[in-house]
């Protein structure tokens, strides 16, 4: 699996070819710095550990500055793993860019989700309430939650007020719409989880994967044939309807008068 990291600058909205409006989430990923390379024989599974985003070296403790030295690469802020099937090219100390993906590509983006601290049940898990008339005394509450004399207690997994968002999120299948290698923007189809400048991670789809390997930067980015849309025949405007035919024993009838 190829995946990278990156920072959340935004969303805005670009048109595509046939001039339709697409809401798309501005992501700054990478460069990436490839700081270890974890194997099966060794450390019990495969998968390539990335830094991102750097941070001075006095803001490290012994123990991250350590690893850093040890493989060479400058401090960064944001570390994590990728699981991958294929580490060929791959050397501590390289880096990888944005054009490991390419315009086309389906994508799941794992990030955390905006705290929104403690809510009611109408906010956290979209309950209805009750009647707003005069009188009613039923607003944003749940209701009742509990059996009466038998079992006497709230099942588990009843949905109450509580702790909202903050949390892991994945969200998949999302399509890149635009990669800027120069700059190493990437724009995403849709809504991503986290706030303005937070980390996430971006892996090609799980369920739309496709046989691919890790790309140097020296390689430039790769162009998907994408498929061509189906153009629908339509009829012209002016075409006057033919008359219907008569059936044929009507035709008869009034040949024989």
């Amino acid at each position: 699996m190829i995946g990278l990291l990156a920072k959340k600058v935004g969303m805005t909205q670009i048109f595509d070819t046939e001039g339709k409006q697409v809401p798309v989430t501005v992501l700054e990923v990478g460069p990436c710095s490839i700081l270890q390379i974890k194997k099966a024989e060794t450390d019990g599974y495969q998968a390539v550990q990335l830094a991102f985003d750097p941070k001075k070296e006095v803001r490290c403790n012994r123990a991250e500055a350590g690893h850093f030295k040890k493989y060479q690469v400058a401090p960064k802020k944001f570390i994590a793993e990728i699981r991958t099937e294929n580490i060929e090219g791959l050397e501590a100390g390289k880096e990888v860019h944005v054009n490991n993906f390419a315009i086309g590509d389906y994508v799941d983006v794992v990030g955390t989700s905006i705290g929104r601290g403690f809510q009611g049940v109408v906010k956290r898990h979209n309950y209805t309430g009750g009647e707003a008339g005069h009188g009613s005394m039923f607003g944003r509450v749940p209701g009742s939650i509990g059996s009466s004399s038998f079992p006497s207690r709230v099942f588990k997994g009843m949905r109450l007020p509580g702790h909202m968002g903050a949390a892991r999120t994945t969200i998949q299948n999302l399509r890149v719409e635009k990669i800027d290698t120069e700059n190493h923007l990437m724009a995403i189809r849709g809504a991503v989880p986290g706030a303005k400048n937070s980390y996430v991670i971006i892996k090609e789809a799980l369920k739309r994967r496709r046989v691919r390997k890790w790309r140097t930067p020296q390689e430039g980015l790769e162009e998907l044939k994408l498929p061509e849309k189906k153009k629908v025949a339509v009829q012209a405007a002016t075409k006057k309807p033919e008359p219907a035919k008569k059936p044929a024993a009507a035709a008869k009838k009034k040949e024989s008068k």
